[in-house]
């Protein structure tokens, strides 16, 4: 019996961790999140005043990064709807 349950410890612990099947960006609660292109980056960075050193930070391996293919560099826009008004704010994906 001890070296049946040894066994199968062995092969939880060996088990690589599988790719998440839940769609984190379909949850009643979660905003509604989109990767934008270059244009609209450089617009946004023009119309504030920044860089993107400025914009708050969303890791690379973050789950909605990671559902969005989002790549380091890349800026996400977040649309959130409170009731009482829509709000966009924006991250920027780095490689943590």
């Amino acid at each position: 019996m001890l070296a049946l349950f040894s066994a199968f410890r062995w092969y939880c612990l060996k088990k690589k961790p599988s790719v998440p099947t839940v769609d984190v960006l379909s949850h009643m609660l979660a905003s509604e999140m989109k990767v934008i292109g270059d244009a609209e980056k450089a617009k946004i960075f023009t119309k504030f005043g920044i860089n993107g050193d400025q914009l708050p930070r969303m890791s690379s391996e973050d789950p909605a990064a990671v559902a969005l293919k989002a790549v380091p560099g890349n800026v996400i826009r977040i649309e959130r709807d409170d009731g009482t008004g829509k709000y966009t704010t924006y991250r920027i994906v780095t490689e943590d």
